[in-house]
């Protein structure tokens, strides 16, 4: 009996022994501390960046992009010629973004799935990498000037990443090589499926307001097209519920596909639209 009561008493020893060191054990093993708010707007300017919504969020974005400044006082510094974008964004996790809009730019129409694959880590992975996939129909082509026309000339897909780097309090940047494809294309020597890379940063200046800048570089357009790779400058101001940008940009196309392939404007003539993306979280 003694010599059973000493081998229990060892036993408890030894498993309380075993408890503290899985304990110590555990105490020691650090979970990686993620990078937030790289980003505060869904867009950096024209592009997309690697914010996505919360699960079960429910956000509406409405953008508009009005006539060429250019213009000056015939169109109102292009306030007579806007064109609006209504965008519906729903969150179904944290990392799963569906949204829907609709532009009257082409009258184009709009779904979309942005997902995050990885996030930047303080003292681990150097990055954020978000996906983006959309799907493109453009109502505006008519019978009337394409004989031939059926549905699927109206459609167009949209593959993109985005790599966002947090590198301070106030400096963020972001790289988004994109691929995109249009089944119909206004200029003829033009191929359907399109290449271009874009780069974007985020500066901040004050506690809620930051200056923001995106170029676009299209990688096979045609020689004969008409227009320019992508450039915009916005300032972001965080305004509690929601962020307010406002914009200036040679491209007043508002979805990714049209803004990288048509930007008609150009910075050097002084031929540039003015817009803002107004984000309202519910």
């Amino acid at each position: 009996m003694k010599n059973r009561f000493t081998l229990l008493i060892l036993t408890l020893s030894l498993y309380s022994f075993a408890q503290e060191d899985l304990l110590k054990e555990l105490d020691t093993i650090q979970v990686p501390q993620v990078v937030e708010a790289t980003f505060k707007g869904l867009k950096i300017v024209n592009f997309e960046s690697t914010k996505l919504i919360e699960k079960g969020a429910f956000t509406f974005s409405v953008a508009h992009r009005f006539g060429s400044i250019k213009d000056g006082f015939d169109t109102f510094f292009g306030l007579d010629n806007a064109v609006t974008r209504l965008n519906f964004i729903y969150g179904l996790s944290d990392a799963v973004d569906i949204s829907v809009s609709r532009s009257s730019y082409q009258k184009l129409y709009d779904v979309a799935l942005k997902y995050r694959l990885l996030k930047q880590e303080v003292n681990g992975f150097p990055f954020t990498v978000v996906a983006l996939n959309a799907f493109t129909v453009n109502s505006s082509l008519k019978k009337e000037n394409l004989s031939n026309l059926t549905f699927s000339n109206r459609l167009g897909y949209t593959l993109q990443l985005m790599f966002s780097r947090k590198v301070s309090t106030n400096l963020s940047y972001q790289l988004m090589p994109t691929v995109f494809h249009d089944n119909y294309v206004s200029v003829d020597d033009q191929s359907n499926t399109q290449y271009a890379i874009g780069v974007g940063g985020r500066y901040k200046i004050s506690k809620r307001m930051s200056i923001n800048l995106d170029y676009g570089y299209h990688l096979n357009r045609a020689k004969s097209s008409p227009y320019n790779n992508p450039l915009g400058l916005g300032l972001d101001i965080e305004t509690g519920g929601h962020v307010f940008q406002l914009l200036f940009s040679n491209a007043q196309a508002m979805n990714t596909n049209y803004m990288l392939s048509s930007a008609s404007g150009d910075w050097s003539e002084g031929n540039i639209y003015f817009g803002f993306n107004l984000i309202r979280r519910f």
